[in-house]
């Protein structure tokens, strides 16, 4: 009878199911910016953006508010490695007058109790953080505020409501002369987490089944809509207790759930919290037994007063009439108890409504934990998950089957969660105290981070004062008395012209820049039918022959020429040749260069100082197998200028913004006082990496420069370059990275074998890193493949070193141009100059924000000139090509 009587309390799998599936559209509508007006689960940030990592210490102070007493605590943490902490406690009674009266009274309340608790511990001298536990729905815009929704749990106090608490609290507070910092508003669900979290880092999520029930979880950032920034993750607090408030639970609330909710202080409202938490059952409980008393079905059909009287059944009641071990006795005494004279059918009749209504609770209890379990598993995007749930509450630590029920339905509902289930101790107060404690240690670590990143922030002045300290070493470079000791070598190329378009014939091209080794065959066409087509082969050269001998090194190059002649069926032609050499170079004609010195790891012996065309025609002799007529050695940088000038003829400047870092541009011959003559422009490579070798920008350069500087293959030299360019980028994070960790601020203080490894943090990894389409998810993995276990937190933090070091070389980069692009400007004598720079490197193409930030730096520094950007096609292929070509013409004309 009893069963036919609550047939509808009675939910299968299917229906719990359905239940899991319609939360879970709850969530994503209270996440949404635009849905969460009308959205009933209001899914609250907390503004808790980590959990404990056990790392925290310190001596804190609790309030809580919320349940059936007020109580204070002093939580002292110890950073001990053993994770210990002390709580001390005191309760104080909520009386009636005061969660029914106004607001002033209340907080004075709170405050009156707290300063009694610092008394008796003896802590009035000390100033101490404080977290405050306030267990009601509040809308929060940080961590140390909250506005009122609504009161819940029979709590009615006046003018509340749609006022910031903690600023109320902190007012009382004053007034009572009280030395306390409020630092944390908290829910008690969030506490509960915290708490468990403390214990386990596993836990993410935190459960209430008590007089009230929630949840809270930790959501992915990119999802709250309603908070900015994407980055990490952050404490949801669902509020899940008004789930169905829409109606969308009308199919399954019984006449009973309807009658209760009409005779409740807020009719309407948190009606799925009303078909769950202990504060509703007994009274859910009573209208059955009452509806089965009227029809006849117990107790020989007499209605006492007990079932007429609203609240006269309790949950103590409900918990202990289903106590089956103690047969019926339990239940005999307390119906006896409220004059209602049960025979044994009545008591086991009785006994089977607590149990439906429990089980019922427990069951929808289950299904809306198993959405949210199902929504952090689809967004760490695993198959299985291991986690574990905080829970408070008496329902589930009192109740003698209720958390036995629970787990076994949540684990049915997910079978692919490995769920752990943490019973939360004191859960409220001191996971206030655990969340001012990490909000305490964020805001610790987040001064040393700063600090560290400080030197990186470059201001406008600073920037101003590289460009005309980089314009002075442009100026040295070219006069004829400074250019000896200059920094910046300013190196003549014999390249004097830029493509007219008459360009025409086959020419082959080498590339000699950097791990690999291009050889290519270049076809120009000139007319009408204007066209360039290229034919390649890319070659590797490995570290020994990059660190051999010179005689290998070119032998090696010969060997792949031979190679692509041969694949290419032109071994008999006589081409000419252009040799892009991407290494400072003495030039003292269009085909003599001496190298410099070496550059981006290079260190073959017996080169420097020697005509590398000569030992290119060496090599060729001793092969003897094939001839060329190499007509141009060519830096990579002017065949970035070339390419660009074939498709734009205002295209004056090449820039290199890749492994390397350099510039080229087109200079008026009056002003280049190495060389004989005053007519005509000829192209300068400036080798501008070697900017500040003397130590002009020592004030810029910080610590982790200096670092890796001084592990490089050459200390001291191409000091600009070693902050500009990506071959250094991934050195100098990796440097702060390991400095953040030593400090205890990264990967839990502990430096793994991969991060001690010189060249582990390639710049490609940067660019991927710094990709604002990636998730935390996937910077985390990008670690892990680097062998570096990260947590959320940590992705966020070397995220947020890789922008602060590529920032700053874009900028120092942009200061640099500025420069040249104002010495072209003075040097045609215009107010305005328009001009077209060609660019080429991994760093300018594949970086998400470089080109960006050197683009808005050049447009800071150099406001009276219009700088176009060019991506050059291959300048260092075509380039070559065409540079020959424009020789090979000039050369003809000159004839």
């Amino acid at each position: 009878q009893v069963d036919r009587f609550l047939y509808h309390m009675r939910l299968s799998d299917d229906v719990l199911l359905d239940v899991m599936a319609r939360f879970q559209a709850e969530m994503v509508k209270g996440l949404g910016r635009d849905t969460n007006p009308t959205a009933t689960v209001k899914m609250l940030p907390s503004f808790v953006r980590s959990l404990p990592d056990g790392s925290e210490k310190g001596d804190f102070l609790a309030v809580d508010l919320g349940g059936s007493q007020f109580r204070a605590h002093r939580v002292k943490v110890f950073d001990d490695g053993k994770q210990s902490s002390q709580l001390e406690s005191k309760f104080y009674p909520t009386p009636k007058e005061v969660i029914h009266g106004n607001g002033a009274e209340l907080f004075d309340y709170i405050a009156d109790c707290l300063l009694d608790f610092m008394e008796t511990k003896n802590l009035k001298h000390k100033k101490l953080p404080l977290g405050f536990t306030f267990s009601f729905p509040c809308k929060q815009t940080k961590l140390e505020e909250g506005v009122l929704l609504g009161w819940t749990k029979h709590f009615k106090v006046r003018g509340v409501q749609d006022t910031d608490v903690v600023n109320s609290l902190r007012k009382a507070l004053e007034k009572h002369k009280a030395n306390v910092d409020v630092l944390a508003l908290v829910n008690d669900t969030v506490g509960t987490m915290m708490t468990c979290g403390y214990d386990d880092q596993r836990c993410e999520v935190g459960l209430i089944i008590g007089t009230g029930t929630n949840a809270c979880y930790m959501e992915e950032m990119r999802h709250i809509d309603l908070v900015e920034g994407d980055e990490g993750r952050m404490c949801i607090n669902t509020e899940w207790g008004a789930f169905g408030d829409d109606g969308a639970l009308d199919d399954l609330r019984t006449e009973f759930d309807r009658e209760l909710d009409l005779g409740s202080l807020n009719p309407g409202k948190q009606l799925f919290e009303k078909m769950i938490s202990s504060l509703y059952l007994g009274e859910l409980v009573r209208l059955i037994l009452l509806k089965m008393t009227k029809e006849g079905l117990l107790f020989n059909g007499k209605v006492s007063t007990a079932l007429l009287t609203k609240g006269k059944i309790e949950m103590k009641h409900v918990f202990a009439m289903e106590k089956y071990k103690e047969g019926l006795s339990n239940t005999k005494e307390i119906l006896t108890e409220l004059n209602l004279f049960p025979s044994e059918e009545d008591c086991i009749a009785v006994q089977h409504v607590c149990t439906i209504v429990s089980f019922r609770s427990a069951n929808l209890c289950a299904a809306a934990l198993a959405a949210i379990l199902t929504r952090l598993r689809e967004n760490k995007k695993l198959l299985r998950m291991r986690t574990t749930v905080g829970i408070d509450g008496g329902l589930y630590k009192t109740h003698p089957q209720y958390a036995k029920r629970l787990h076994k339905v949540v684990r049915r509902l997910v079978p692919n969660c490995d769920v752990r289930f943490l019973l939360s101790v004191s859960g409220s107060g001191k996971g206030a105290a655990m969340v001012t404690a990490v909000a305490y240690r964020l805001a610790a670590q987040r001064k040393q981070i700063d600090a560290a990143l400080a030197p990186f922030l470059l201001s406008l002045e600073t920037l101003r004062e590289v460009k005309s300290k980089m314009r002075t070493e442009l100026e040295y470079g070219l006069k004829r008395e400074t250019q000896a000791s200059a920094t910046v070598k300013m190196l003549p190329t014999y390249v004097c012209g830029t493509p007219d378009g008459t360009e025409k014939g086959k020419f082959l091209a080498l590339d000699l820049g950097g791990t690999n080794f291009r050889v290519l065959l270049v076809k120009i066409r000139s007319g009408r039918r204007r066209s360039v087509q290229m034919y390649n082969k890319i070659f590797a050269i490995p570290l020994e022959i990059m660190q051999g001998t010179g005689e290998e090194l070119f032998d090696h190059i010969v060997q792949c020429i031979a190679d692509f002649l041969d694949y290419m069926g032109i071994k008999g032609a006589r081409l000419p040749l252009g040799f892009t050499f991407s290494f400072p170079c003495r030039q003292a004609s269009i085909d003599k260069g001496t190298l410099v010195g070496w550059t981006k790891g290079f260190k073959a012996t017996d080169c420097e100082g020697e005509d590398v065309v000569d030992m290119l025609r060496e090599a060729i002799r001793r092969r003897n197998e094939f001839d060329l007529d190499i007509v141009a050695v060519v830096n990579d940088t002017v065949g970035t200028m070339m390419t660009c000038g074939y498709e734009d003829p205002n295209c004056e400047i090449g820039l290199i913004a890749g492994t390397g870092s350099n510039v080229c541009y087109m200079e008026d011959m009056k002003n280049i006082e190495i060389l004989e003559g005053n007519e005509g422009k000829m192209c300068i490579n400036t080798e501008w990496g070697g900017f500040g070798d003397n130590g002009c920008i020592d004030n810029i350069r910080t610590k982790y420069d200096k670092e890796v500087d001084e592990g490089s293959l050459n200390p001291g030299k191409q000091r600009y370059e070693k902050m500009t360019s990506g071959m250094y980028l991934g050195e100098i994070v990796r440097q702060i990275l390991i400095d953040l960790t030593k400090q205890g601020l990264l990967f839990r203080g502990q430096i793994s074998e991969s991060l001690r490894k010189r060249g582990i943090f390639e710049t490609k990894f940067l660019s991927q890193i710094e990709s604002d389409r990636l998730a935390l998810l996937q910077v985390r993995r990008i670690l892990q493949q680097l062998g570096l276990d990260s947590t959320c937190e940590d992705s966020i933090i070397v995220k947020e070193v890789c922008g602060a070091v590529s920032k700053r070389a874009a900028q120092l980069c942009g200061a640099g141009l500025a420069a040249i692009v104002e010495k072209k400007r003075e040097n045609r004598g215009v107010e305005r100059l328009q001009i077209t720079v060609g660019v080429d490197g991994t760093l300018y193409k594949l970086h998400p924000h470089f080109s960006r930030v050197l683009r808005e730096t050049v447009k800071e520094l150099a406001p009276q000139c219009d700088v176009t950007f060019m991506l050059s096609e291959d300048g260092s292929g075509k380039g070559a090509a065409l540079i020959t070509a424009v020789a090979k013409r000039l050369h003809n004309v000159g004839q």
